[in-house]
């Protein structure tokens, strides 16, 4: 099989493209990346594109493709609200357009984020924006999966991006107590997003519930 990953250099990504470098099944792997990685294997090719609307010279990387794990996007406050948008739907459409033209059989995983908006009325960006970009992937195919976790405790730790999720990770085994609703582990996460691009599953959007199951069967 032949895989894309966007993202690979983050939390999920990275867990995702560790999986699939060690499943024999996956037999080439194309990863799009801002910035180097530092891996290297025979049947990873790496990408480093600085703008993810433009995949010029690409076409032939999304031929033939099996499987999609997009996980590409940037936490909230880090940019501004255009730049979350542009990041959150423009890269994503654009994305989804070459797929479409040239491999529109694949699965495609999708990481969106828990309260995300299908009306795409809400007053919270990253609700509506995610959104937005689920109608238009569920528009486009028929084998996608869209993941909506709750809080994602890294159990590598990381330079967390702001003061606020410094604060929540000091408190994750509190926010576990309210179960599976509402957190997991990158581990979990990770392993389900990977199973469910080898599997698939029967479900379009897994809550962060239906993750945690996918993850334990």
């Amino acid at each position: 099989m032949h895989a894309i990953i966007t993202g690979a250099t983050g939390m999920v990504g990275g867990i995702v493209l560790q999986h699939c470098l060690k499943d024999d099944t996956i037999k080439q792997i194309t990863s799009f990346v801002r910035r180097p990685s530092g891996i290297t294997h025979k049947k990873l090719e790496e990408i480093i594109l600085t703008d993810f609307t433009d995949y010029s010279g690409c076409e032939e990387q999304f031929m033939n493709v099996d499987i999609v794990y997009f996980c590409l996007g940037v936490y909230t406050g880090q940019v501004t609200d255009n730049q979350f948008k542009e990041i959150t739907v423009n890269y994503t459409k654009v994305f989804a357009e070459l797929l479409k033209k040239f491999s529109p059989e694949a699965r495609f995983c999708f990481l969106s984020g828990s309260g995300a908006d299908q009306a795409e009325k809400s007053r919270v960006s990253f609700a509506r924006y995610k959104g937005i970009a689920e109608n238009y992937l569920i528009s486009q195919f028929a084998n996608i999966h869209i993941f909506r976790p709750g809080y994602i405790y890294p159990v590598k730790k990381r330079i967390s991006p702001n003061f606020t999720y410094r604060l929540i990770r000091n408190f994750y085994p509190l926010i576990k107590l309210f179960g599976s609703r509402f957190s997991l582990k990158s581990t979990e996460l990770g392993m389900a997003f990977y199973k469910t691009g080898i599997q698939g599953t029967n479900q379009i959007v897994l809550e962060n519930i239906d993750i945690l199951k996918i993850k334990t069967t």
